[in-house]
């Protein structure tokens, strides 16, 4: 590519990038501060269409890689023929489309041009055109759309129509075999890898719920123990206690019989003295 193709495509892009109500000064001015055949070539670049635009404020924004690899792995899907593979990525292009549809419709209200539905569904079949076409997401990754794609009325011959400065030629769609094969084991190492980590991930759940059960094991029995040793000290104090008891109880039936031979004694002098007065009187 020549040096006056590269900045052209330079320019381009920058002007491409501007709210299409600002486009045509911009592209006046810069113009005639280039002069010469540049100037000449930034000069018949088209106007975008708001569809257009929008899609080129999601390349700058950075927003279409995802979508590139996704049609990648499609392709590597497609050629190994993995059912699987294949309907789980038809939903993630759905869902990824959907979502960079949004994204350019924030991103057009943020530089001050709403899109209507119309416009917003021009840019989710452009979008949609990337992640299936090769060819197409080489167009507009360049940031340099002039025109919505619609992959039900794109001619290929005219791809290059849709895109402002040079067409980037388009990556494969498909790898050599030997590259193939190699995707192929690569792949089934990411699987081995996901597989690990969800079986790591388990574990660790596991493990934490075995810990939390643990820990509440453990509570409670610091508290069993702390309630046991309370008990003993319970039993220890009853115990003492009883022994008081006991004591008092003996020294208490001591005094009983002391007092109960005294009682005796006193009755038997009693029945003395009553005697001998009896006795007295008699004589």
């Amino acid at each position: 590519m020549s040096d006056d193709a590269a900045r052209l495509d330079e320019a381009a892009a920058a002007l491409l990038a501007l709210p299409p109500a600002r486009f045509t000064a911009a592209r006046n001015e810069r113009a005639a501060a280039a002069g010469g055949a540049l100037g000449r070539g930034i000069a018949k670049l088209r106007k975008p269409t708001v569809a257009a635009w929008a899609v080129n404020l999601l390349v700058a924004d950075g927003q279409l890689g995802e979508a590139v690899e996704l049609s990648r792995a499609l392709h590597e899907a497609q050629d190994d023929l993995d059912a699987a593979e294949l309907a789980r990525l038809g939903r993630q292009r759905r869902q990824l489309v959907t979502a960079l549809a949004r994204r350019a419709a924030e991103l057009a209200s943020e530089a001050g041009t709403p899109l209507s539905a119309a416009i917003t569904d021009a840019v989710e079949k452009t979008v949609n055109a990337a992640v299936v076409d090769p060819a197409v997401a080489a167009v507009v990754l360049t940031g340099r759309l002039v025109s919505a794609i619609d992959l039900a009325d794109l001619d290929p011959s005219d791809l290059g129509a849709a895109v402002a400065g040079s067409v980037p030629d388009a990556a494969p769609a498909s790898a050599p075999r030997d590259d193939l094969t190699a995707r192929r084991a690569r792949k089934a190492a990411e699987r081995a890898v996901r597989e690990a980590e969800r079986a790591r991930a388990d574990a660790e759940r596991e493990k934490a719920a075995v810990d939390k059960r643990l820990a509440t094991a453990r509570e409670r029995a610091d508290r069993l123990r702390e309630r046991v040793e309370g008990l003993r000290a319970d039993l220890r104090r009853a115990e003492a206690e009883a022994d008081e008891a006991d004591e008092a109880v003996t020294e208490r039936e001591e005094a009983q019989r002391d007092a109960a031979a005294v009682a005796r004694d006193a009755a038997r002098a009693l029945e003395r003295a009553e005697a001998a007065r009896d006795g007295g009187g008699d004589a």
